[in-house]
């Protein structure tokens, strides 16, 4: 069974920093592109930022220079450290495993607030 498990979300003030983290568990991840991804209240999920198996790194221009997405393969764990944090952050963040097929974690709230 394969799982994504998100940690590492909650309230921060602007300005401020936090690092999720996405432990997965029935996959070799390291053959996956893995991604973040968020959804804020009334809008549509948006790519944050993705990985793929080589390295290779893109991320939405909301984020460029302020975001960085990493991978451990050996605890088969992606990250995504968030610098900078805005309110306009503010959203449900997503854990993604792209290869042959796709899969999601369950989300975790970031709420970025003074």
């Amino acid at each position: 069974q394969v799982q994504l498990v998100e940690s590492g979300g909650g309230l921060v003030q602007p300005g401020g920093s936090l690092r999720l983290s996405c432990a997965a568990s029935g996959i070799r991840s390291r053959i996956y592109t893995m991604g973040w991804y968020r959804q804020a209240p009334g809008k549509q999920r948006e790519l944050v930022a993705v990985i793929t198996s080589g390295g290779t790194t893109n991320y939405a221009d909301s984020v460029m220079g302020r975001f960085t997405i990493s991978r451990d393969n050996a605890k088969n764990t992606v990250y995504l450290q968030m610098n900078s944090l805005k309110p306009d952050d503010t959203a449900v963040y997503y854990c993604n495993a792209d290869w042959i097929f796709s899969y999601w974690g369950q989300g975790t709230q970031v709420t970025v607030s003074s």
